[in-house]
């Protein structure tokens, strides 16, 4: 049940908070007063689109804040423990929305998302406003509400049909995939075949490209070193006819070795020439050592040039990095194989596929006999509850659609039905869509018809009417006024309403009111007491006509009438 109701800077009320009580309770004020600013809040609640045009002008952001008793709700509260959200009779829901398009959640103080607060909120509100009266247009809506007057035995099958769907669907889009696969299957295996035998061949192992890489760099350091080396060699000594540095510097030592012998400082210049001599030759000594050392293998570094082209060549063709390329092979082996056993996998899939067919039809079979039997009896309620809302002439049938192609429909969630509610206001008109044909007043008196056969089947203890009478006077308003008496037997009932036989009905009353102070308008709600309730009903009997002492009266009686009605009952 709704306990209370805050609103913050939402349209045209700064701050308000509304305590609700069990029973029925109307919301009345002149139009424009800002009656559906509250229903707009309760949307808020319940998960509605976020519009910032709700949002005060002049403020940042708006507020809505329920809360709600939930000890009778067994459906919620299994759902708030499954979340891991606790809860022990009373639960808060908070909705806040920004200027800037922020959206914020929570329950109990826990963030959440929007669609798990319109999953929750489900739960625990019903609102009714005169856009819901599309529900009747929708046959997926009516199905679904078909659906939730069954009994245990017809919840089974619900949960029968939609599990066996999803193994069906499963089934089916695994079935069509291999299908699909065998379609090319003889072309793939051959491409696989080629490029099987290309990387087996290549044999490329996981990080063998980094280590060609540093292998490459190593040789080609090690082909310029003996390069230079060489180059040394063949300067020192590489000459045969003699030119080399070592021959030209012997033969220039013989030359100063001969003059020495006449001059002193000669001498000496030819020692110096032999110790270089000597030097030098000790120095070709040393190269020759180093290129013997160096290791450098003719051809090392195009073979390994070869080797990474090949690697590289592989990774552009596959669009793979090297390190791939040993798991691409085995992916590629495993598809191989898949495929050369792709029939024998077809036959098993068709053989399971028809089998879940079978399974869904039979169920979907069970369900149809069980919505037809569900169908003939809602149709006599509905009868029953429209001949109460003064449409006594009025035919109402559950239509199932037949299906005129001829060809097996291709299997959903729920089944294998879809109807369509259908009237005849007339006597002796044929039925048809009532959506097409139905008025406005019809509409709202059908969806109020709806609502109070739902009441004896939903789990949702609060129901909030937005203007359910619209198109409805005179004696229907009262009509209209009992049946929700009779809801809010069952079920805590919140009513926006226009009509004087509404309020009087209701067990309390808020009056919504606008003013203007300093120059601002604003809208505040509050709860009236008896001398209020009977002020505020003579208000809505008199209209444009203003108050009078007769109006004031007759409101009165009224409200005395509903007491002593619910009281007597």
């Amino acid at each position: 049940m709704l306990e209370s109701l805050t609103i913050r800077h939402v349209a045209l009320i700064d701050e308000a908070t509304i305590c609700f009580h069990p029973g029925m309770q109307v919301m009345t004020g002149e139009t424009g007063a800002g009656k559906s600013i509250v229903v707009d809040s309760v949307n808020l609640i319940l998960g509605g689109r976020a519009d910032r045009d709700l949002i005060r002008t002049g403020c940042e952001k708006a507020s809505v804040e329920a809360v709600f008793s939930v000890q009778n709700n067994r459906q919620a509260l299994d759902y708030l423990k499954q979340e891991g959200i606790d809860c022990d009779d009373t639960l808060t829901v908070y909705r806040e929305i920004s200027i800037s398009g922020k959206n914020t959640c929570r329950v109990n103080g826990v963030m959440i998302p929007v669609s798990a607060l319109k999953d929750l909120a489900a739960m625990l509100l019903d609102l009714h406003g005169q856009s819901d009266q599309l529900f009747l247009s929708d046959p997926s809506a009516q199905l679904a509400f078909l659906d939730q007057t069954g009994d245990e035995k017809h919840r089974k099958l619900l949960i029968q049909i939609r599990e066996e769907y999803a193994k069906f669907i499963d089934n089916h889009r695994a079935y069509a995939r291999l299908v699909r696969q065998n379609e090319n299957r003889e072309a793939r295996m051959r491409s696989l075949e080629r490029d099987l035998e290309e990387l087996k061949k290549a044999h490329v192992e996981t990080g063998e490209a980094d280590q060609l890489l540093a292998k490459r760099k190593q040789l080609a350091e090690d082909e310029k070193t003996a390069r230079s080396l060489n180059e040394i060699s063949n300067v020192l000594t590489g000459e045969e006819d003699g030119s080399s540095c070592l021959g030209k510097i012997k033969d220039t030592a013989s030359v100063l070795r001969a003059l020495s012998l006449h001059d002193d400082q000669i001498r000496e210049i030819s020692e110096r020439c032999d110790n270089l001599y000597y030097e030098l030759e000790d120095i070709a000594y040393q190269i020759s050592m180093l290129t013997e050392r160096n290791g450098y293998e003719p051809g090392a570094l195009e073979k390994t040039d070869n080797r990474l082209d090949l690697i590289h060549r592989l990774e552009r063709k596959h669009g793979v990095d090297a390190d791939e390329i040993p798991g691409m092979l085995e992916s590629m082996e495993k598809e191989y194989s898949f495929l050369e056993d792709l029939e024998k996998q077809i036959s098993d899939m068709s053989a399971e596929h028809k089998r879940l067919l079978s399974c869904y039809r039979n169920t979907a079979k069970e369900l149809t006999a069980s919505r037809r039997n569900l169908a003939s009896l809602f149709e006599k309620r509905m009868m029953k509850e429209l001949n109460d809302l003064g449409m006594e002439n009025t035919r109402f049938v559950i239509q199932f659609m037949e299906n005129e192609t001829g060809k097996p429909v291709m299997p959903t969630e729920n089944g294998d039905d879809r109807i369509e509610y259908m009237i005849s206001p007339n006597p002796g008109e044929p039925v048809k869509p009532l959506a097409k044909i139905a008025s406005g007043g019809e509409l709202s008196r059908i969806m109020l018809a709806v609502k109070t056969l739902e009441s004896a089947h939903s789990g949702v203890d609060s129901m909030v009417f937005d203007e359910i009478d619209t198109g409805i006077s005179g004696r229907m308003a009262q009509v209209v006024a009992d049946k929700m008496i009779l809801i809010s037997k069952e079920k805590q009932v919140i009513c926006v309403t226009h009509l004087p036989q509404i309020a009087a009905a209701a067990d309390y009353q808020y009056l919504v009111r606008k003013a203007v102070d300093d120059g601002r308008t604003h809208t505040s709600v509050a709860e009236l007491d008896t001398e209020g309730r009977i002020g505020e009903v003579g208000r809505m009997i008199s209209g444009a006509a203003g108050m009078t002492e007769e109006s004031k009266t007759y409101a009165s009686g009224m409200i005395q009438a509903a007491l002593k009605q619910k009281t007597e009952r």
